[in-house]
């Protein structure tokens, strides 16, 4: 375990957000979260912070945050056409991903290329590609802060749904995730090709895990800009659901409006289309704009800063309501 004091996050979150932290703590092993419960740090203000890469940053932190760098990959049961997997929470998610393509293990290649570590992966139930890793998680380990214990949590129980988990609402700040389980294929892949244009990146005769992987990298680098140059947050919000009837009102004043059933009675519409057609894309308040590439991403162009972000997201959702009734919600974090 390192401690250190009055830290700049900025290079530890995927916005390039500057924040003055009052004390950051490297956590190396598990153990040492049970060491800092037992010594009551988890009583006072404090942030977990894995990998940084879906939340929104202030300028100052009063509290502490906590950076788990453990990592490993094991492999824990293997037959004919499965595989279990458990990866440790600081492991950089695409490094997994990466791994278990190398190793021919699938069911999380459509997920390649997304920014972020292990541990937080559950957190937001992430997806892309017609692929989220509900389908694949089998449980969650991770310590109780109330009381330091080891504590496991099934799928079922981690109540996962569309960019959300029981992490961001009941056991929020309750529970330290150290590790997660996968189950994957080792043989007879059940390839996810229909989402959007990835079907017809995929070349004829050549359909594996290392093509689709390539095809989702190439196509992600093609809309969304890399944290590396252009600090952002990915998508900032949440692909709105409405009911049947709402979704065929504004397909008829809107014909060409993405629609994506749910179910029978409730449909979802890409809210980078309906920023768009407000007239955000590429725009810049200060140095906080909208990706000139895809709407949905607002980007930190140099110095911005939490204020000046949702100031921009607010003058968005105010637009998008005005215009076609419909209320975005956000999908990062904002922290205090």
């Amino acid at each position: 375990m390192k401690e250190f004091s009055i830290t700049d996050l900025k290079r530890y979150n995927s916005f390039n957000l500057s924040c003055l932290a009052s004390k950051v703590i490297f956590i190396e092993h598990e153990s040492e979260i049970v060491k800092c419960v037992s010594l009551g740090m988890f009583r006072e203000k404090f942030l977990i912070l894995s990998g940084g890469s879906n939340l929104v940053l202030p300028e100052n932190f009063a509290g502490t945050i906590f950076h788990p760098v453990f990592k490993g990959i094991n492999i824990d049961e293997k037959s004919t056409d499965n595989v279990r997997v458990t990866v440790q929470a600081g492991v950089i998610w695409d490094d997994f991903v990466a791994w278990c393509v190398v190793n021919d293990f699938g069911g999380l290649e459509n997920l390649s290329l997304i920014p972020g570590y292990c541990g937080t992966a559950p957190v937001q139930n992430i997806g892309a590609f017609g692929a989220e890793i509900s389908q694949r998680l089998l449980y969650v380990d991770g310590i109780n802060l109330a009381n330091g214990k080891t504590e496991r949590l099934a799928n079922r129980d981690c109540l996962l749904a569309y960019r959300s988990s029981i992490f961001k609402h009941d056991l929020k700040n309750k529970f330290f995730i150290t590790s997660t389980t996968y189950s994957l294929t080792a043989n007879n892949h059940n390839f996810l090709l229909e989402y959007g244009n990835l079907s017809s990146s995929i070349k004829q005769g050549k359909t594996d895990l290392s093509e689709i992987r390539h095809a989702v990298i190439d196509i992600r680098r093609s809309k969304l800009p890399d944290p590396q140059i252009t600090g952002n947050a990915g998508s900032f919000f949440k692909n709105p659901a409405v009911s049947v009837t709402i979704a065929n009102d504004l397909k008829n004043k809107y014909p060409e409006i993405p629609l994506y059933p749910i179910d029978n009675d409730n449909c979802k519409i890409a809210a980078g289309w309906l920023i768009e057609q407000c007239g955000w894309k590429g725009k810049k308040l200060g140095e906080a704009g909208v990706h000139s590439k895809q709407a949905l991403v607002l980007v930190n162009h140099g110095s911005s800063n939490q204020n000046e972000i949702l100031e921009l997201a607010a003058k968005i959702e105010n637009s998008v309501k005005e215009k076609f009734g419909i209320e975005l919600e956000k999908e990062v974090n904002i922290i205090s």
